[in-house]
């Protein structure tokens, strides 16, 4: 091999690192899709074993952060990258972090609906919740998309949904207090109601913040 080709070479085998941390990142967050899509599944069939499903697999979720932190760790001291590198290795450390909260949120949401199958109460509760769920669902994979494509015009316009989702949680949130204040016989599965929901509008800042880091 000649001297001018190892650069070369190095350069070759340094993408591909790049890429394969990217593409674990990217089924990190399918995994974590997977999650919320069966904790917000147990709550529409109010069904426990969905439920237990959904908490049991978070340390799936955990194992990944673990092993891509290590990877990008040994990438910043082996490589030592500079500018874009640097900025996409540190981008993929705080994707992972993002896409770990938001898989415990998911496992919240999975053991709120444990507690509410133990009793019986309308399913006006959970509609609202339900379609809030299902816009940040979307919002995450549209991210996850993005994220894909490095697409920071599609992340631009996922970040801005983020909005849609706060005003559903307020308008969820005002509708709760109003059923605890004409049924107080309702106030714990209401109060585990809005657990829920809160844990929904932190899996929409999660996923504004991994639009954030692809623009």
């Amino acid at each position: 091999m000649s001297a001018t080709q190892l650069p070369q070479h190095i350069s070759h085998q340094f993408d591909k690192e790049l890429e394969d941390v990217r593409a674990r990142v990217l089924e990190m967050g399918g995994t974590v899709e997977e999650h919320l899509t069966t904790a917000l599944d147990a709550l529409a069939d109010g069904n426990p074993g969905l439920a237990e499903l959904a908490a049991s697999n978070d340390y799936k979720v955990n194992t990944m952060e673990i092993d891509i932190d290590a990877d990008c760790t040994a990438i910043l001291a082996r490589r030592q990258p500079a500018a874009g590198d640097l900025r996409l290795v540190l981008a993929m450390t705080r994707i992972t972090t993002d896409l770990e909260r938001i898989g415990d949120e998911a496992k919240k949401i999975a053991r709120v609906v444990l507690r509410l199958t133990e009793s019986e109460g309308p399913k006006a509760y959970y509609i609202g919740v339900l379609n809030m769920g299902g816009r940040v669902r979307q919002n995450l994979r549209a991210a996850l998309d993005a994220l894909a494509r490095m697409d920071s015009r599609a992340a631009l316009q996922v970040a801005r949904e983020d909005s849609l989702v706060d005003q559903e949680y307020d308008a969820i949130m005002r509708q709760l207090i109003t059923y605890m204040m004409e049924d107080p016989r309702s106030i714990t599965r209401v109060l585990d109601t809005a657990w829920a929901v809160r844990a929904l509008e932190r899996i929409g800042d999660h996923a504004n913040n991994i639009c954030e880091s692809v623009i």
